[in-house]
C-alpha cells in the first residue's frame, strides 16, 4: 500500500507541476463585454490565465469599470488603439453578429491572429472577402468560435463513426422566441454547421417552414449528403428554459445519442436471421453504452459545462496556435464554415420560395 501511495503522489506532483509550467506568454484583447463574454469566455481565459491587455467596447461607462473588475486590463472604446498595439499578438471578437464581419477585416487587416465567434459574417460573398483578405494581409491564425466542434463528445462521436457505415440521421434544436434577431444565422447555424462538420457538405433535398403570429420560426429540413441522410427540425416556438438539443445517428453497427453535448450514449444494433430481428424472438435486455457524460460528483474543470460545451478547448486552442504550441488546425478556419454557408443560402432560396407562395 505504501507503494502504491507513492505512485499517486508521484502522479499528483507531475500533474500540478505540468499545470504550472504551461504559461502564455503573447498579449491578448477582448473585443465585446456582453453576457457571452463574462459568463463563458473570460472564465476560461482567467483559468488560463491568458495576459489579457484590452477589453473594447462601445460604452464608456463599461470602458472605465473594466480596469476595476479585471486587475492589469485596460478598458477601451478604441478598436484601432488594441490594432495598432504591436505586443497584441491575439483579438477575440464577441460582439453583436451584425459587426463581427466589420471588426473581422480590421483585424485580419491588423495581421493580429483573430478568434471570431459566430456567426463571423452575414452571407458567403462576406464570407469570400473575408477568407480573400487572409490571403492577401496573411493574418497569423484563425479561429471560428462554433463551440459544439471542440466538444469532448464530438471528439469521440468522430472517432467512432470514421468506422462505421453511416445510414440517417435525425436532429432536434429547439429553443423559446428569438425577437431580437435572424434565428438562421444567429441560432440554427449550430445545428447546420455540426451536421455539415461530422457528415461533410450537404443539400437541402426538402423544407418546410412554419411561422406563427407571435414570431415563432420552425424549420422541417431534408438534408442530404455524401453517403447519409438527415431529418433536422430546428424552432424557436418551444422554451429557453427548457431548450432540448438532440441528435441520433442511425450506422449499421448501432445508434448514438448525443444529448445537449452532455451525454453521448451508444446502443448497438440487434442481431437478425433472414430478416427476421431476433429481439422479437429472444426477450434480451437492450444494452446502453454511456460514452461521455459530465460527472456531477466531482467538481473538476473537465466535468465544467464550460468544459463539455467546448468553449474551454476552443479558446485553448487559439491560444496554442497563437504561442505557436501547434499546427493551424484548417477544420476551425474561416474556409471550414464554407459548407454551412452555403447551406444557409439554399435555406433561404426555399424560404422565399414558401413565402411567395403563400403571397
Amino acid at each position: 500500500m505504501e507503494y502504491i501511495g507513492k505512485i499517486i503522489n508521484r502522479y499528483k506532483r507531475f500533474r500540478s507541476i505540468r499545470g504550472l509550467e504551461k504559461i502564455y506568454n503573447q498579449q491578448y484583447a477582448l473585443v465585446g463585454i456582453g453576457n457571452h463574454c463574462v459568463g463563458n469566455l473570460l472564465p476560461v481565459m482567467q483559468y488560463l490565465q491568458l495576459p489579457l491587455k484590452y477589453i473594447c467596447c462601445t460604452s464608456e461607462r463599461k470602458a472605465a469599470l473594466i480596469p476595476q473588475k479585471y486587475k492589469g486590463v485596460k478598458g477601451t472604446t478604441c478598436l484601432q488603439e488594441v490594432l495598432d498595439d504591436e505586443s497584441v499578438k491575439g483579438v477575440f471578437v464577441a460582439t453583436n453578429p451584425h459587426s463581427h464581419f466589420t471588426i473581422a477585416r480590421e483585424v485580419i487587416k491588423s495581421g493580429k491572429s483573430l478568434f471570431i465567434e459566430k456567426p463571423p459574417c452575414e452571407n458567403e460573398k462576406e464570407l469570400k472577402d473575408l477568407t480573400d483578405m487572409v490571403k492577401l494581409y496573411g493574418s497569423q491564425h484563425i479561429v471560428v468560435g462554433l463551440q459544439r466542434r471542440f466538444a469532448p463528445a464530438t471528439q469521440i462521436l468522430q472517432k467512432r463513426l470514421k468506422g462505421e457505415g453511416k445510414r440517417h440521421y435525425h436532429y432536434r434544436y429547439l429553443t423559446g422566441l428569438y425577437p431580437e434577431g435572424d434565428a438562421l444565422l444567429d441560432l440554427f447555424i449550430h445545428p447546420l454547421d455540426y451536421v455539415t462538420f461530422l457528415f461533410g457538405k450537404a443539400r437541402v433535398k426538402a423544407a418546410e417552414e412554419i411561422r406563427s403570429k407571435d414570431g415563432t420560426q420552425t424549420l422541417f429540413l431534408m438534408l442530404e449528403h455524401q453517403g447519409i441522410t438527415g431529418m433536422l427540425e430546428l424552432s424557436t416556438d418551444y422554451s429557453w428554459q427548457d431548450a432540448q438539443e438532440q441528435l441520433s445517428i442511425s450506422t449499421d453497427k448501432g445508434q448514438y445519442v448525443l444529448d445537449r453535448m452532455e451525454r453521448l450514449d451508444f446502443s448497438p444494433r440487434h442481431s437478425a436471421i433472414w430478416g427476421i430481428p431476433l429481439e422479437k424472438v429472444f426477450q434480451n435486455n437492450a444494452t446502453v453504452v454511456s460514452l461521455y457524460g459530465r460527472n456531477g460528483f466531482v467538481p473538476t474543470v473537465g466535468n465544467n459545462q464550460i468544459v463539455s460545451q467546448g468553449f474551454f478547448s476552443e479558446i485553448q486552442a487559439f491560444a496554442d496556435m497563437v504561442e505557436n504550441r501547434c499546427e493551424d488546425n484548417h477544420a476551425f478556419c474561416l474556409e471550414s464554415v464554407k459548407h454551412v454557408y452555403s447551406l444557409m443560402a439554399e435555406i433561404k432560396k426555399y424560404m422565399n420560395i414558401i413565402d411567395d407562395h403563400i403571397l
